[in-house]
């Protein structure tokens, strides 16, 4: 477990940002004049980018899993997310850890392009295992910190967040997220929710909507589409929720 991250009367002071893309991370560094790190804290030859700096007494360190060694895209999903959400735990302590991205969102449920929601909820949509109780670990629920004067300050909406290794959906999957009673769809947040739940940190979750999943665009299209004008907002709203967070203790979000 991590030892050093603030009590809940203590002020936050160290902050971990994970963001699975860099088109979605560049942005946030550029906004904070964050660094990459040279002395990297992760074992030797992993493609996982730390950038660094301070923003108002607090310590910032986002985290992006890098480029694929072989294919040299984004290191998308939950396996890399959940390694370097370890990997960051481990080496960096943090007090909160604020996942950022972007996200389908369901039009059924009210969510539009551009929508940004603070996360309540994270569950899996595409760990089916039918035998009682394993059924409930494959979903593997978990509840985000709650942040409600977070949420009400900044006037955001806040849904429920289903997670899959796929940009597109099956049948089954859309039956589990229905299910899950999910606005939006990533493929990084429920391991990352799981990671923070095991190793007692607190993490928030920041999701931006940059395509209609049960819309009549195809999904990568739209998704493409709308990535930068969508990280442009997303980049706004972490700005905002650090903003928020700087000189408050865990139990005042």
């Amino acid at each position: 477990m991590a030892a050093s991250h603030a009590e809940n009367e203590e002020a936050i002071s160290n902050i971990l940002i994970v963001i699975a893309m860099q088109t979605e991370a560049l942005p946030v560094v550029n906004k904070f004049n964050l660094t990459e790190d040279p002395q990297s804290p992760f074992p030797e030859g992993v493609p996982w980018v730390r950038y660094h700096g301070t923003y108002k007494d607090l310590n910032l360190n986002l985290i992006w899993p890098g480029k694929d060694p072989a294919l040299g895209v984004d290191s998308v999903g939950t396996i890399s997310s959940a390694l370097v959400t370890y990997a960051a735990i481990q080496a960096l302590q943090p007090d909160l850890i604020i996942n950022a991205g972007t996200a389908g969102g369901f039009k059924a449920r009210g969510a539009s392009i551009g929508d940004i929601f603070i996360v309540s909820d994270c569950a899996f949509h595409d760990r089916r295992i039918p035998i009682p109780v394993f059924d409930l670990y494959g979903v593997g629920l978990r509840k985000a910190f709650e942040s409600p004067n977070l949420v009400k300050d900044l006037d955001l909406k806040v849904a429920k967040l289903s997670t899959g290794d796929s940009l597109d959906m099956t049948e089954q999957d859309e039956s589990s997220i229905i299910a899950n009673d999910a606005t939006v769809k990533d493929m990084e947040g429920a391991a990352i929710a799981y990671v923070a739940d095991l190793l007692k940190v607190p993490a928030i979750f920041i999701k931006a909507v940059t395509d209609i999943i049960d819309g009549d665009k195809p999904t990568a299209e739209e998704f493409l589409q709308n990535l930068a004008a969508v990280t442009a907002s997303l980049d706004l709203a972490v700005e905002k929720v650090i903003n928020f967070v700087k000189g408050k203790c865990l139990s005042e979000l």
